[in-house]
């Protein structure tokens, strides 16, 4: 017997670009890593790695120049408050656009 306390949800929406955890195209600002400030890319040893730790998409690789994957990075910008040396800046999606407009 179910509990009277619960329900089952169904969604109503239907499949479209952002589905499979993909950002789609919704995504207002994106990180760019600045390779000479990184911790990691700039000593050439695995340390530091906060924004692969705290990213709550794990779209940050843990190499030793870390790369953030665009396909599934929602843009939320959590790396870049938590890096200790600010090597990771949020840029407008549109900058990376072609033809987009921009304010």
């Amino acid at each position: 017997m179910p509990d009277p306390r619960f329900k089952i949800l169904t969604s109503a929406s239907t499949s479209g670009p952002g589905d499979a955890g993909r950002t789609g195209s919704w995504r207002v600002e994106r990180p760019v890593i600045d390779m000479s400030r990184c911790i990691p890319a700039k000593t050439g040893k695995h340390a530091c790695h906060l924004c692969w730790l705290l990213c709550p998409d794990n779209v940050v690789s843990k190499d030793i120049e870390p790369e953030i994957d665009l396909e599934y990075c929602k843009g939320c910008g959590i790396c870049a408050e938590e890096c200790p040396v600010q090597a990771i800046e949020m840029v407008p999606d549109a900058d990376f656009i072609e033809g987009a407009e921009r304010e």
